[in-house]
């Protein structure tokens, strides 16, 4: 059992909680909480740490999966330093980072996971009928706050998208507060960075997803384009929304009509609209 705060397990955890570079310097996260560990894929789990407080209920509902994984019981009071957040629940886990293919992505790979592990699948990226391409994407352009993220995939997962896509300035998915938001949907919804995020949109816009600007200027309300066939939509930065040279790579511009003297709504509010509007076309037909 770890007793000690100067144990080198605690200093690492505490590392990767609070340091990116440690983060991707050895290619795994911290996963927080109950649900977290209980949804983590367990091929991709380096390690357990588990409160003392903890220890008895934990062999008792997950006996099964913590049998086949490396475990360490910590002190109540050195646990409760390692981890991020104020109340914690008295586990987390070590997991390693997920690596996604932009080809792969577009090809339909990814789509649907079973047991917690990705597998390729005959591509439903192309309808029944042959028709064009189906799938669903959201662009994230320099989105900052960890939790808008979080939230972000959480919803995508919800309404079935395909991906996600962001610009390299992007808040880091691996950030522990972002990884809580995503309430587990960081398992399951294929991401990644783009260094060229205008290069990323014309990919896909070269597999017919027609590409939805989220933008004031010149655009229609939401709701009067058809997003049965492939679609994605672009959102930009909270505060400076989506940069010209962005926008510009769009086939449409698109906004959500508000009433009263809101100028803008919150970034992952504006993509769940979106989204579920999306989903909303699809379910009925």
């Amino acid at each position: 059992m770890i007793t000690s705060f100067n144990n080198k397990a605690v200093r690492d955890v505490m590392q990767l909680n609070q340091k990116a570079k440690a983060r991707n310097k050895q290619g795994v996260f911290v996963a927080e909480g109950v649900k977290m560990f209980a949804e983590a894929p367990t091929d991709r789990i380096e390690k357990v740490y588990i409160a003392q407080r903890m220890e008895g209920k934990l062999q008792e509902q997950y006996a099964d999966k913590l049998g086949r994984l490396s475990c360490e019981i910590v002190a109540d009071e050195i646990f409760d330093k390692m981890a991020d957040t104020k109340t914690p629940q008295g586990v987390l886990c070590l997991v390693r980072q997920f690596h996604y293919n932009m080809e792969d992505m577009l090809a339909g790979k990814y789509r649907r996971s079973v047991g917690g592990k990705h597998i390729v699948i005959n591509s439903s990226a192309v309808s029944e009928h042959g028709n064009k391409n189906q799938m669903l994407f959201i662009v994230l352009e320099d989105m900052q706050d960890p939790g808008n993220l979080g939230t972000v995939f959480r919803t995508g997962e919800g309404a079935g998208v395909d991906g996600i896509i962001m610009s390299s300035r992007t808040a880091d998915v691996y950030n522990p507060k972002t990884i809580r938001s995503t309430m587990g949907s960081v398992y399951r919804v294929p991401f990644l960075y783009a260094e060229d995020l205008c290069g990323a949109i014309r990919a896909m816009q070269k597999r017919d997803i027609n590409v939805y600007a989220a933008h004031l200027k010149k655009s229609k309300r939401y709701d009067t384009y058809d997003y049965c066939a492939g679609t994605a939509f672009l959102i930009g930065n909270e505060s400076a929304g989506l940069s010209g040279e962005t926008a510009q790579c769009a086939d449409a511009y698109l906004k959500i009509p508000m009433e009263g003297q809101v100028e803008s709504l919150n970034a992952a509010v504006a993509s769940s609209i979106l989204l579920y509007e999306a989903y909303r076309q699809r379910s009925s037909r």
